[in-house]
This record gives structure tokens, C-alpha cells and sequence, in this order.
């Protein structure tokens, strides 16, 4: 079975606790962790007293066996089954020099469980444990409740959710992208900082539309390739009204774009989707940017990589396709909600009705019949949740806004990829968007990960992040 995640496993002890509590917190682990495919890295009881850690001499261990093991260590768990060494759990980080996520659990006291033989006071230990945490500049996260047992499903949730947010900024913090071709001209929305994305470990490659193009050129038409490509395409959406030639010429741009990638290790793109590609390529590349976004390498229009920056952060949070799209209309009077709307280039898991057609509002000006390779659909009724990833030159910083809403199956009559969305608190999000200088698109996942995303933005990698309408229970942000 495929390990999801491995996390480095910190037991906090102090000696005159009862180490039956240890004990029991281990079985416990071990069992989470076969559950949810964990992997963890641990001390054994040979390797310490009870595999705990306490002492500067298991500290020492403790931190040589991550530091030894942080090319795969996801993130690191805290678990505190007694008051546990708020040293020795600093110190084995510290030594590690992992910089990956930290997630602080302490088992709570049974209120007819306060004599020697079973008293935790780890309730306290947690408390002192981030103090040295922050002593120590290492970043943490807190469970949702203060003290929680291993066993708790409140637990099991908090853990996945940690899991998650370690896949964010693992992900983002040296994921290179692709720019393809110019930023339209008539977009100065999608600018970006390329120094400030590099700085954050986000590396941006770029290449011009007309080596694109030229290459496709030198593609024969009945090369191998080519001919599986197209099968591909037609296998993958509803392509009885597309002309022949459309889709060959969009399996030549996907082929060379495949190969540019690959040569470089990107995994995800923005492209100049208009209008260099209708006047002189005679497509929409909409379905090859969603069956790129299908299988798991998102891709952007309007060649916006802040918003592809977006997209890759909540599929890394969900481990499912992520979109962009355009805040693009009032839904009715209804406050709470809107439509998402794009030419078409959405993954194929929003669109059960997936087809290839036009792009109408381009085509007023380019010629609908160059247009070809938009996709059309609805995407029914489900979780969404969107965000955004903006760099702020003015400022020098990153900035990001994440929330949570519904899919709707309301009415909606017109083209294009499209979905009604409700939002609790719409207006008030608008309002924070237009003030804080966000850009119209977003990009948007089928899952509720709001929480995660996050976490992993601002108190990880330094963003400064808005979470829309954010949970009670969830430990307020940096």
C-alpha cells in the first residue's frame, strides 16, 4: 500500500511519570498511523527509554535519526502522553534542521485518573513545550482542541489536516512552473513578481508562443505521436463538432509543450491563451490545459502564475484537480451568490457534460471558427473552495485570501465551463478582494480545505493570508 505521508514522531517524556502512558501513546500512534498509510520516524525503545525522548542524549538521537531521514520527512508530530521535556522536544527539532511543519498533541487527564499511577499534566507540558517552540523560532501547529487523545476522531481530522498542510508547502516550496508565451497585453491583472515567487522556492521558466508554434510546424501530421494524441483527445471529451484540423493542431501544441515541460521538470504552466493563439495557431488550447490540469499538472489561462501558484496549492491540499476562474457575475439579488465562469479550460472532474466547442465572446473578435478547443460544461453541485496567490511589488510581500462555499445546481443559462457557487458572507469577501487589490481570477478545488491551505501559507511559508469566514475552533493565524 502507497505511504501518504512520513512524518518524524517526537514521544515527549518526563521519568516520573508512569510509562505505561507511553507506552499506550505508542500503540495508539501506531495504529493512526497504519490507518491513514503513515509512515513514521521514530526512536525505538532500544534506541531510548521507552523510545521517548527526554534527556539531551535523546534529543541527540532523536535529532540525528530526522536529520538523516528529511528528504522524505513530510512534517513532524509532537505527541505529549505525560507533561513530557520541553528541551529535549526543541532540541531534536532543532538538531533535525528539517524545516518542514510541526504539529504539537497532548493527551488530556481523566478527572478519576489524577493519582500517581495514571496523572498526565500534559495540559501544562503543551503550554511550556511552544514556549520553547517559539524560543526556538520553530514554527507549529495547534491541535483544534487544547488536549486530545491520539484515539479522538477530533484527532484523526486535526492529523490529516496537519498532513495536508505539510503537501502545501512541501509542494510549493521548490515547485517550478511554466510561463508560455506573453501576458496579454490587456491584462495587467495577471502581473506578477518572478523574484519574489524564487525567493519563496516557486522557480518560473518561460518560452515565447512562436518557438511553440514553429516546432508544431515541423511535426508531420501522421507522426505516431501525433495520431495517439488525437485519439487522446477525442477519448477524453465530446469532440463531434470540432473540425479534424482543430484537433490536430492542438495535439501538435500539446506535444511540444509536453516535451518543453519535460525537459525541464515543470508541473504547471500558464499560457497566453489569447489572442496570439486564434490569429495565428487557429485554436483554443482549452482542452489541452484541462487535460494537463486532469492529471494532476494545473494549468492557467491569460498566463497568470500567480494563479496557477493557486491552484497547485489547494490540489496539493485535496490530491484532486484544481481549477481558475473568473469572479464573474451576481447570481440574481441573491447575496451569497455567483457564478465561476471561464472560455473552457477546466479538468474534466467539474464536467460530467464535458465537450469541446468555441469560445463566443472571443470569437466576436477573433472568428469563432478559430476558437475551437474551449470546452463547455456545468459542474454540478458539491464542496468548492477557492483562493488566491497575489504578489504585492508595492510591498515586496505574497499575499493570499482561501475560503470555503458550495456548488449549487441553480438555474444558469449560458456557455462555457460554468458553475453557481453560495458563499457565506459573499459581500464581505468582495469587499476584501477589490480593497486589498486581488485579481479577478481565483482558482477553485471540489474539496473543503480552506483550513489547510491556510495554515501552510501564512504561519509556514510567510504569506500574508486571509481565510475567509474561518472556524471558531481553529487556532487563529500569525
Amino acid at each position: 500500500m502507497t505511504t501518504w505521508a512520513t512524518l518524524g514522531v517526537i514521544v515527549g517524556n518526563r521519568d516520573f511519570f508512569p510509562d505505561v502512558l507511553i507506552a499506550e501513546a505508542r500503540r495508539d500512534l501506531t495504529k493512526l498511523f497504519s490507518d491513514l498509510n503513515i509512515e513514521p520516524v521514530w526512536l525505538s525503545p532500544e534506541d531510548s527509554k521507552l523510545g521517548a525522548v527526554e534527556t539531551w542524549t535523546d534529543a541527540q538521537k532523536c535529532g540525528d535519526l530526522l536529520r538523516k531521514n528529511r528528504d522524505c520527512i513530510d512534517g513532524i508530530l509532537v505527541c505529549l502522553p505525560n507533561f513530557g521535556d520541553e528541551k529535549g522536544v526543541a532540541d531534536s527539532i532543532r538538531l533535525a534542521e528539517t524545516r518542514v511543519p510541526v504539529l504539537v498533541q497532548a493527551y488530556p487527564d481523566d478527572l478519576d485518573q489524577f493519582g500517581l499511577d495514571r496523572r498526565r499534566d500534559a495540559f501544562c507540558g503543551k503550554i511550556s513545550v511552544c514556549n520553547n517552540l517559539r524560543q526556538y523560532r520553530i514554527a507549529y501547529t495547534l491541535t483544534r482542541d487544547h488536549t486530545v487523545a491520539v484515539a479522538d476522531p477530533r484527532f484523526r481530522e486535526d492529523l490529516i489536516r496537519f498532513v495536508q498542510t505539510c503537501k502545501v508547502v512541501h509542494g510549493l516550496s521548490r515547485v517550478r512552473i511554466g510561463a508560455v508565451g506573453a501576458r496579454p497585453n490587456a491584462f495587467n491583472t495577471t502581473r506578477y513578481s518572478e523574484k519574489l515567487f524564487e525567493a519563496a522556492g516557486i522557480t518560473v521558466n518561460t518560452i515565447d508562443l512562436s518557438e511553440i508554434f514553429g516546432n508544431a510546424a515541423k511535426i508531420s501530421n501522421d507522426d505516431r505521436r501525433v495520431r495517439e494524441r488525437v485519439e487522446n483527445i477525442r477519448a477524453y471529451a465530446d469532440a463531434s463538432k470540432a473540425p479534424g484540423e482543430a484537433i490536430l493542431r492542438m495535439a501538435k501544441f500539446a506535444l511540444v509543450v509536453d516535451d518543453w515541460m519535460q525537459s525541464l521538470s515543470i508541473t504547471a504552466t500558464a499560457l497566453q491563451c489569447w489572442s496570439s493563439l486564434q490569429q495565428n495557431f487557429g485554436v483554443n488550447v482549452c482542452t489541452i490545459m484541462s487535460m494537463m490540469s486532469q492529471q494532476m499538472l494545473p494549468s492557467a489561462c491569460e498566463v497568470d502564475i500567480a494563479g496557477v501558484v493557486g491552484m497547485y496549492a489547494l490540489q496539493l491540499a485535496s490530491g484532486t484537480p484544481s481549477a481558475l476562474v473568473d469572479w464573474n457575475n451576481n447570481y440574481g439579488n441573491d447575496p451569497e451568490k455567483c457564478v465561476f465562469f471561464h472560455c473552457g479550460n477546466w479538468a474534466k472532474d467539474y464536467l460530467p457534460d464535458i465537450r469541446i466547442a468555441t469560445a463566443p465572446i472571443l470569437g466576436t473578435t477573433l472568428g469563432e471558427e478559430n476558437t475551437f478547443g474551449a470546452l463547455e460544461g456545468r459542474t454540478p453541485a458539491g464542496p468548492v473552495t477557492f483562493g488566491r496567490v497575489s504578489t504585492d511589488d508595492l510591498t515586496g510581500k505574497i499575499t493570499a485570501y482561501v475560503g470555503e462555499g458550495e456548488f449549487t445546481n441553480d438555474e444558469l443559462k449560458t456557455f462555457g465551463t460554468r458553475a453557481v457557487v453560495r458563499v457565506a458572507g459573499l459581500p464581505k469577501l468582495m469587499h476584501v478582494i477589490c480593497q486589498n487589490g486581488f485579481e479577478h481570477h481565483a482558482a477553485m478545488n471540489r474539496s473543503h480545505t480552506a483550513a489547510t491551505v491556510a495554515e501552510a501559507l501564512s504561519r509556514y511559508l510567510g504569506w500574508q493570508t486571509y481565510h475567509h469566514n474561518r472556524p471558531a475552533d481553529l487556532p487563529p493565524l500569525p
